[in-house]
């Protein structure tokens, strides 16, 4: 059997590539803020706040999704700014984007806390400012973490289906991903063989992701050994 993707299964796989890929670069500013606040900041609600974060691993996907609809919808309090996300593939990168994001700052949090934070604070006794002292001192030890994150979150992204088919419904050629394509074909008589195409394509990114991310946490533990 050749696992030669016909047009509708190509079509969804390079949309879920793009809301995938905009789903992580949007994601990553935000992503390193929070962690780094949870690693190094002590405030109140700071428990909150991370709960919030880990919330969408816990909560089924279809629940992310009906959020975002009651939020972004059209009665929904952001409802004039969801003209930009509503049934448009923007739509299915912010919930793509959502339920990667638990993933992406948990691995950044943990590469910011292997860090020492005597080498920042011998920074800052040096008269840099806790900017320039992130960019120089602490931003180079988490780089791995980032990108580990960023795997992650890219991974996740391209298999999520609840909160993205709620969201945004199936909408060929505009919301319709990879996950919703092997759905859609698996309804429809004789689209196993489709369905079975695009599984293989999403275990092969699944185990790169995974491998990627695992050889980069080795850079950070060898990193952190100083080897």
């Amino acid at each position: 059997m050749t696992f030669w993707l016909g047009p509708e299964a190509q079509a969804a796989l390079w949309l879920s590539l793009k809301v995938s890929f905009w789903a992580t670069v949007a994601s990553l500013p935000l992503g390193l803020f929070v962690a780094h606040a949870l690693a190094r900041w002590s405030f109140p609600g700071k428990q909150v706040l991370n709960g919030m974060v880990l919330l969408p691993l816990i909560l089924p996907p279809v629940v992310t999704g009906y959020l975002l609809l009651l939020a972004l919808g059209p009665q929904g309090p952001l409802g004039t700014i969801g003209t930009l996300f509503a049934f448009r593939w923007t739509g299915a990168a912010l919930a793509a984007g959502v339920m990667a994001f638990p993933l992406m700052v948990r691995a950044i949090r943990l590469s910011i806390e292997a860090v020492d934070p005597k080498l920042e604070d011998a920074a800052r006794t040096l008269g840099a400012p806790r900017a320039w002292v992130f960019v120089t001192v602490t931003l180079p030890l988490i780089l791995p973490g980032i990108l580990t994150g960023a795997v992650l979150a890219f991974a996740k992204a391209m298999g999520e289906f609840g909160a993205t088919i709620t969201f945004v419904s199936n909408i060929p050629g505009e919301t319709r991903t990879l996950p919703t394509a092997i759905y859609t074909f698996l309804q429809v008589p004789g689209g196993e063989v489709e369905a079975l195409k695009l599984v293989a394509v999403s275990v092969g990114v699944a185990m790169g992701a995974l491998l990627v991310s695992e050889w980069l946490s080795a850079r950070v533990a060898r990193r952190i050994a100083g080897r």
